[in-house]
């Protein structure tokens, strides 16, 4: 980013702040998990003033070099593992390192706090003030506790995240066509097959029907389904029978899309991408030893048996990190969500429980956001 930009980037987070932020210093403290990403310092800093950072926790598949030295200088910066949170005692042992005794938000994008949240509930020296959701995937993790230990705010299902969401798929086609074209191949004259016709998956089947693309949507909700037939597109019966003549399948679900018996159904030549951690979208792990794997391209990957092939893009995790996954200034808007329902917590008087950002404060955050990104009415650029 230009220096005038991202001054103008500090400027917007220091008005949320003012709005929403403890009106002195910070008293609580916070964890962030956060995609590291080259504008992400001004963020990180904003969390900060609104609840002192204990630690930020980068994910691993999605770090900038620069801001990773920038953040370094000024916070903890730990390494983010799925197994640091799903052991009790390691996660609480952790926690007890960083923040013992003192009252904590935990800011996260996939759920991660989520196995070990009751227990550090119950256990942690200090007090966990609540839990702010990114995702869909993590609004699900969450969910599935049932009752919630403390509050948890999920910014996953904000329609400041419209935005976010419908340019994620476009960036998600973006990325696996230029993938794609680093073997001589194009999306169009191809099929495709979206597995999920959710907030990105709806993008992304409207993304390849814009380029030319015939697309069958797959998603195992009926409704989903039949908005999906509303707008034009077809819809499989059944997994099966969607990726049974794909040249080209989207995983857009946020958990398990595809299993180990699914690959052997993809034609020859299929490529395979997805939008989120291969881990979570595509078991891939079932696939080693069975199918040959070779490095054909970068971050390209074909999958060979005897009579059968097919390509996994970027490993299997979400592609559009190859390219930046920028989705410009909006991108903004649900940080700021996200700083708002931080600044709820750390008032400590939010009941346990799920909870939303109240639309009044969504509302200032919008018209914050256009006051300093709206350049048809600045005559700025974003």
């Amino acid at each position: 980013m230009e220096s005038f930009e991202l001054a103008r980037l500090d400027r917007y987070f220091r008005h949320i702040t003012d709005a929403f932020g403890p009106p002195g210093p910070a008293v609580a403290r916070s964890l962030l998990v956060t995609h590291l990403l080259a504008e992400r310092p001004s963020f990180v800093a904003a969390v900060d003033r609104v609840a002192g950072l204990a630690a930020v926790l980068p994910k691993p598949k999605s770090i900038d070099r620069a801001a990773l030295a920038q953040i370094t200088t000024a916070y903890h910066v730990d390494e983010l593992t799925r197994e640091l949170f799903t052991d009790d005692e390691r996660a609480l042992a952790y926690l007890e390192e960083r923040a013992a005794g003192q009252p904590v938000i935990l800011l996260d994008i996939g759920g991660y706090f989520a196995p070990v949240l009751s227990e550090l509930c119950e256990r942690f020296s200090g007090r966990i003030l609540g839990v702010v959701e990114d995702t869909e995937n993590g609004h699900r993790r969450y969910l599935d506790l049932g009752k919630a230990p403390c509050p948890v705010y999920s910014v996953a299902r904000s329609p400041l995240k419209q935005p976010e969401d419908h340019l994620v798929g476009q960036s998600i086609v973006f990325s696996t066509e230029a993938l794609m074209r680093t073997r001589g191949d194009i999306l169009p004259g191809r099929a495709a097959t979206v597995i999920g016709f959710g907030k990105i998956g709806s993008s992304i089947a409207r993304s390849l029907h814009a380029k030319g693309v015939r697309v069958t949507v797959y998603d195992d909700d009926p409704i989903r389904a039949a908005q999906a037939l509303s707008q034009g597109f077809g819809v499989a019966p059944n997994r099966y029978a969607a990726i049974a003549r794909a040249g080209m399948v989207m995983c857009a679900t946020g958990h398990l899309a595809l299993r180990r018996d699914d690959f052997a159904r993809l034609p020859n030549g299929a490529y395979v991408a997805s939008v989120t951690s291969s881990e979570d979208e595509l078991e891939l792990d079932a696939l080693d030893g069975v199918y040959q794997q070779a490095i054909v391209a970068d971050n390209v990957t074909r999958y060979e048996i005897t009579g059968h092939y097919f390509y996994i893009l970027a490993q299997g995790n979400a592609v559009n990190f190859l390219h930046g996954a920028s989705v410009g200034a909006f991108i903004f808007l649900v940080q700021a969500e996200i700083l708002a329902a931080a600044a709820r917590l750390a008032a400590g008087d939010v009941e346990p429980g799920y909870h939303e950002v109240p639309d009044g404060d969504r509302r200032l955050i919008a018209e914050t956001w256009l006051s300093h990104f709206n350049h048809t009415a600045t005559g700025a650029y974003l």
